[in-house]
């Protein structure tokens, strides 16, 4: 990787810092977003894609964001919403979620809110502008482009002995699966537990507890409060992800690594598929297979579909490859030799729902694994 001189130029979203470095340069790459229509040609806009290590408080975050967020089209996976009861389980055995609480979710705009199940506990949603005993983010901070005012809005909500609980895609399963692609337009930070600890104390919260997930190869659910007391699982998780490297940019750069071993196994493999005359199809018109299909330079030519269950994606095409969206039904119709899943979460899922692919003779390839990484 060619590193800019990036000195004075790039100020931390969150404690405004200039002093960090550059781990990872995805190169030019469309709006993640962006789904046009099959009838609207390309070429598609193109933006950098650049991630940056801050070495104030810890927080990889994009560099730069041009781009306009479009509305979200995903179908929200049977894996988000096992995930979701799961934490709540978790939290309430804790005993951080007793019934007749007032809770407020900042959630994302991919789905996975929590809402459904907190109501199901007896909890009572805020009204408009009150201040919640519970306030949860679930992966949906790191859509904010001012880091520091979000955490602020955050606090300013939570009542004064209030609980905030904050759930993310650890920086540790990025760096150790070796998921450049989880590096997006839209996606402004990029969370690491020892990193989280220090912006949550310059705002006066102390973690209590954390657990533990598999989702998107590693998630982290904190709680934290005011006054707070860390337990054995917070000093476990922060000293397990500093010993992976979360706050070394050396560690962080083998992104750049994986960004280039990914990507040119993907297109061998496709290549190797199709000059064997095997069919290769795709599923999952996720953000992380946009970038993916760029860097690796596969087109209709290699890979003629990608199948979504997202109604709205219907007749569109992924931005920058112009690969073309079916539905599930159209890909089991196709009897494709190999499906490519870019959602690794995703695969106990799509077998039970098609088990046709595989009864027809097809397998599931996992893209992430291509190269010994299991993100």
């Amino acid at each position: 990787m060619t590193e800019p001189d990036l000195t004075g130029t790039v100020s931390c979203r969150f404690c405004r810092s200039s002093d960090g470095e550059l781990v990872l340069d995805a190169g030019l790459q469309p709006a993640s977003d962006l789904f046009p229509l099959v009838t609207e040609p390309g070429p598609d806009p193109v933006h950098p894609l650049r991630m940056w290590l801050c070495g104030g408080c810890g927080l990889a975050q994009l560099i730069e964001d041009p781009t306009v967020p479009e509305e979200p089209r995903g179908k929200e996976p049977d894996a988000w919403i096992e995930q979701a009861k799961e934490a709540v389980a978790d939290m309430a055995g804790a005993g951080l979620l007793a019934p007749g609480k007032v809770v407020f979710e900042y959630g994302s705009p991919h789905g996975g809110d929590w809402m459904d199940v907190l109501l199901e506990r007896g909890l009572t949603p805020a009204a408009s502008g009150q201040q919640a005993d519970v306030i949860i983010d679930n992966i949906g901070m790191m859509h904010d482009a001012d880091q520091a005012a979000a955490l602020r809005e955050r606090v300013d909500r939570l009542a004064p002995d209030g609980v905030l609980l904050f759930q993310f895609h650890s920086f540790r399963a990025i760096i150790e699966h070796g998921q450049w692609n989880a590096l997006r337009h839209g996606h402004y930070a990029y969370y690491s537990t020892p990193a989280l600890v220090t912006m949550l104390a310059s705002v006066g919260l102390t973690p209590v507890t954390a657990f533990r997930y598999s989702l998107y190869g590693g998630t982290v659910l904190l709680a934290a409060r005011r006054g707070g007391v860390p337990d054995e699982a917070v000093a476990r998780i922060v000293e397990g992800e500093k010993a992976v490297g979360v706050l070394d940019p050396a560690a962080a750069r083998t992104l750049q690594e994986a960004c280039s071993a990914t990507a040119d196994e993907l297109h061998r493999f496709v290549a190797a598929e199709k000059a064997a005359g095997r069919t290769t199809l795709g599923y999952s018109a996720a953000s992380r297979s946009v970038a993916l299909l760029n860097r690796a330079g596969i087109g209709p030519g290699l890979m003629s579909h990608i199948a979504d269950a997202a109604e709205a994606k219907a007749g569109r095409r992924l931005p920058g490859s112009e690969i073309p969206i079916i539905s599930p039904d159209e890909l089991v119709a196709a009897k494709p030799d190999t499906v490519v899943l870019f959602v690794p979460d995703l695969l106990p899922e799509v077998r039970k729902a098609m088990p046709e692919i595989e009864a027809n003779g097809g397998r599931w390839v996992v893209a992430e694994e291509m190269t010994g990484s299991a993100g």
